[in-house]
């Protein structure tokens, strides 16, 4: 008779080799997360939001547009980018326009002067600076 061995997968089949790759997924899923939470508290929290209000066109050659920017810096200046386009999308008139230093949030009306029929009015983009 044969002597009564327990049955061992290891032994059969041989040991399984280490799994090499989780110490480099786990450093490379903590990096991530990382990143990926610094990337979206950083960009929560701009230095500047511009709001597009209301535009109407005031004649052929003139639009006017309200916006607003609210700002997290009182004491900087801003200069905002202002866009009129005509039906089919070409930039027909264009200003910049700064806004100066004071209140968080600053509400403005402006009129951007065109070459042709503006058909509406865009606040493009703003920066920090005159």
């Amino acid at each position: 008779m044969q002597s009564e061995v327990p049955f061992s997968y290891e032994e059969r089949y041989g040991l399984r080799p280490k799994n090499k790759w989780q110490l480099p997924a786990i450093v490379i899923a903590l990096v991530g997360i990382s990143w990926l939470t610094w990337a979206g508290l950083h960009h929560a929290n701009p230095p500047y939001r511009s709001t597009l209000i209301s535009f109407s066109v005031v004649n052929e050659k003139e639009i006017s547009i309200r916006y607003s920017i609210e700002r997290r810096s009182l004491t900087s200046i801003f200069t905002c980018t202002l866009v009129a386009r005509d039906i089919d999308k070409n930039v027909v008139g264009q200003i910049d326009q700064v806004i100066s230093a004071g209140d968080k949030i600053s509400e403005r009306t402006t009129l951007i002067p065109t070459r042709g029929q503006a058909v509406n009015a865009d606040v493009v983009r703003c920066r920090q600076g005159s």
